[in-house]
């Protein structure tokens, strides 16, 4: 069997770029963010490997996995897992609403 390919959408790259950059800007270091890029690394293992395991949303064909404070939206596709959102779950939910209905 073929390893999925993940593949992050711009909304989903931009959420996890400005959540790192916050960090970065607020611990005046890059060690969090380096931690929470492993993290993030670690957890898109998993769903390659196992990519049915998140929890099913609202959202059509979307997946929904936690890690800790942060949740990754995706969808799985036949060889490729697509990450739709990377959200801090302490933000107003609206928001991600909206972001996700695009």
């Amino acid at each position: 069997m073929a390893e999925k390919e993940i593949v992050w959408t711009i909304t989903a790259a931009k959420q996890r770029r400005a959540i790192l950059e916050f960090w970065n800007n607020n611990n005046k270091s890059i060690k969090y963010a380096e931690k929470l890029i492993l993290r993030i690394k670690n957890r898109l293992d998993t769903l390659v490997k196992f990519p049915f395991s998140g929890k099913k949303t609202a959202f059509q064909n979307t997946l929904v996995t936690s890690l800790g404070h942060y949740s990754i939206f995706y969808q799985v596709k036949k060889n490729t897992i697509i990450v739709t959102g990377f959200w801090d779950n302490r933000q107003d939910p609206k928001r991600l609403y909206d972001l996700l209905n695009k």
